[in-house]
Parts: structure tokens; sequence; C-alpha cells
């Protein structure tokens, strides 16, 4: 039988605070013992529960023996040490009921199919199986926050600003799921990788946008939403060289967070793109958008995905040294070409912007009143926020009053609506 792992002492005492050592070290390590083991029993809720047991049991050695040289292996050892003796208990019902006679049915699993593309990791494969489509995307996000992000419901609940009670039901129902619909743990092959591909790209995305612009709540940014996911997209980037659209989605990232200091004054209140002091943009973060935009256009060989094109427009408005001197006839190339790629009512309203920027007011507001209608831009408060920029400068000022204080209707975000009351009442400080 395996032995259980045991720690080697290094410094021949305990840390001063073993088990916030120990939950440190978890916190980081646990994705990756979740997906090793997942890998053993193939369900991601006895993983995340055998990987708790492993915890457990470091919770009650590594006080008393001192923290292993290689914390994450001890801790994956552990798991996958109760992992094969919750397989050899199985089997050992199984050999019971065949010997007083009855029939257990049981399906030997498919054999993976030789690919050369195939990646071998198990963290990737877990990936893939926190994203799978068969889950609602609130599931998919909560799912993979809680178990690539290494955030407790808690956590989770407070960052979308929803119950936890919520959030659990959310996370049960996701691994009941998974385990009913028979979801393999595997990264798909062929064309069913790219469809796939984009479920955990557009999760990832949704996890950094809620903590970029908060829909809810009373603060404008989350910050440690935005580093979750940019760290997420950072190891599938790894996991996947060869993706364009992994390089392109980490780069718009790393574009979009090297704003993060200049987004927020002093009191929290935003701060618009146009009015933003750009020496306080994270240079490294800006220079690692620049790098990962070249590996997507490196490994592209076709015309470039959704996530390409607005890193794209990420990087215009990173070199350019003001709002003023912005590259917007490109922008706007930009985003038709997105338009084209992704339609969606949304991506028109954001060429409007850059529209406006490079050829007036005017035939931009054609753009945003030809598309006023769309059923998704209903409830959508930058719709009106958009407008009535727009009629400000074209001297309509009542106008756009009114859709300045439509838009903070609209908004859940308090910070939000603030700016907006104000640009309502004609304060743009």
């Amino acid at each position: 039988m395996e032995s259980q792992p045991q720690p080697t002492a290094a410094t021949g005492r305990a840390p001063a605070d073993p088990a916030a050592t120990v939950e440190t070290v978890f916190r980081i390590e646990s994705p990756r013992v979740i997906a090793a083991v997942t890998r053993i029993v193939r369900d991601v809720g006895i993983a995340e529960e055998l990987a708790q047991d492993a915890l457990v049991a470091a919770l009650e050695q590594w006080p008393r023996d001192g923290v292993p040289d290689n914390p994450g292996a001890w801790l994956t050892a552990a798991a996958k040490h109760r992992a094969v003796d919750l397989i050899r208990r199985r089997e050992n019902y199984a050999r019971k009921l065949a010997e007083i006679g009855r029939t257990l049915e049981t399906t030997a699993p498919p054999e993976e199919p030789s690919d050369p593309d195939d990646i071998d990791d198990d963290l990737l494969r877990l990936v893939f199986t926190t994203c799978h489509p068969v889950l609602s995307p609130e599931a998919r996000i909560a799912l993979t926050l809680r178990l690539l992000g290494g955030l407790t419901t808690p956590e989770i609940a407070r960052a979308f600003l929803v119950p936890e009670p919520t959030v659990a039901q959310r996370i049960v129902r996701a691994k009941r799921t998974l385990a009913t619909k028979n979801v393999g743990f595997e990264v798909p092959y062929g064309p069913d990788r790219e469809a796939r591909l984009g479920s955990v790209l557009d999760v990832i995305y949704l996890i950094f946008n809620e903590g970029y612009a908060a829909t809810a709540g009373d603060d404008w940014l989350r910050p440690a939403l935005c580093e979750d996911a940019l760290r997420l997209a950072r190891v599938l980037s790894g996991l996947m060289p060869k993706e364009p659209e992994v390089h392109a989605l980490t780069s718009l990232l790393e574009f979009q967070a090297s704003r993060a200091a200049a987004r927020t004054g002093p009191s929290g209140e935003p701060i618009l793109l146009k009015d933003q002091n750009r020496r306080r943009w994270n240079r490294m973060l800006v220079a690692r958008g620049i790098t990962a935009l070249s590996r997507a256009d490196a490994t592209a060989t076709g015309a470039p995905g959704p996530y390409a094109l607005q890193a794209a427009i990420a990087a215009c408005h990173a070199h350019a040294y003001s709002y003023e001197e912005t590259d917007w006839r490109t922008i706007a190339t930009l985003y038709g070409l997105l338009a084209a790629r992704s339609p969606s009512p949304v991506v028109e309203l954001n060429r409007a912007v850059a529209v406006s920027m490079a050829d007036g007011p005017e035939p931009a507001l054609e753009i945003v009143d030809a598309i006023a209608a769309e059923p998704a831009l209903r409830e959508y408060h930058l719709l009106p926020s958009v407008r009535g920029d727009l009629l400000r400068r074209l001297g309509r000022t009542a106008q756009a009053r009114a859709e300045f204080e439509r838009a903070a209707a609209l908004t859940r975000n308090e910070r939000e609506r603030e700016m907006l009351l104000k640009r309502a009442a004609g304060d743009e400080s």
C-alpha cells in the first residue's frame, strides 16, 4: 500500500502560525491538487472533498512535524493516497456483491484518442471541466473561482454581491450536473476544442469584467477579481501556447489591468478614460500585453479572433500619450471587423464611440439610434450614457441631461450612478 507522505522539518520547529501557513499553501496549490485527483476519481466534487481531507491532514501534521520542503507535492500525494483508498474500497465492495450473486454493471472508461495536439495536463483538463457548456454561465464562474481561483464560497458571494446560499447552491448543482451528465475529465479534440475553448475564455473574461467595472454595489472596482482572472489567463497561456485566442485574451486583460490605478479617484469615484492620468498606467503590464499580443499574432493562422481584435483595440489606447492622440480611426476599423466577426449591439455601441472621435458626434449618433431598439440594450445603462455624451457634444443639453438621468436610473453600481448624475447636472469634474 502507498505510504502516507510525511513532512520534512527543515527548521526543526513549527512555523509561528502553522494554520495560516497551511491555508495559504492550500489556496495556492489546491487547483493542482484537485486536478490531479480528479484524473483518478473522475468527479470534481469527490476530488475537492479528498483535497480538503489532505488539508485537514496538513493542519494536523505540519504544526507538529514542520512544513515539508515541497508542500504542494505533499498535499497532492496525500489527496492521491485517499483517492486510491477510495477506489480500492469501491472495488472490494463490487467483488463482495459479485460473490453473493448480485450483478453490478460497470462501464469501462473509453480510451482517449491519440492526438498529437493533446495537452497532458490535469490543470488544463480541470479548466475545461469547470467551464463546460452543460453548466450555466453563473455556475461556470462560481465553480471556476472555487476550484481554480481558490476562493471560498463567502468570498465569491461578496465578489458578486449575491447571498452565500445562492453561490453554494450553484457550486453544488454544478458538481452534480457534471457527475450526472458524465462530463469527461479531458481536453476536447479537433473542432470540439475550439468550441469549448470559447466557453473557457468567456468565463475568464466575465470574471475580469466584473472586477473591472462592477455591475452592482458600492465599489467601482473589485481588484481581487481582476487579479484572479488575469492569473487564470496567464496559466492558460502557459498550458495552451499554440492557441492564439488564449494569448489574445491574456493580452487584453494585461492592457485593461494596466489602467487600474488611474480608473478611480481619491474617494473611489470612477474616472473616465478621457480624464485618466496615463502616467499612472502600469507600463510593466502594458509591456506584458504587447508581448502576449505578439504571441497571438505569431500563432494565428487565419483571420484574427474576437479577443485578438479587442486586444488590438486596447493596444491602440496603450500606445497613445493622450485621449485625443489615440488612433481613433484604426479603433473604429477594428470595431467594424469585430462587429463582422462577432455581431453584437454592444460592439456597435463601442464602434459609435470610436466613430464619434474619428468623424464627429453626428455619424456616431446615427449608429446609436440604429441600435437603440435592440432588446439586449433595453436595460443597458451605457446606451443612454453614450447617447447623452453625443447629444451634449451636439449642443442638445436638455436631451443629454435626460439621457444621463436615464442611465443613472438603470445602473446598479452606486459609484457609477453618482458619476452619471453629476454629468446630468453638467458637472464634468
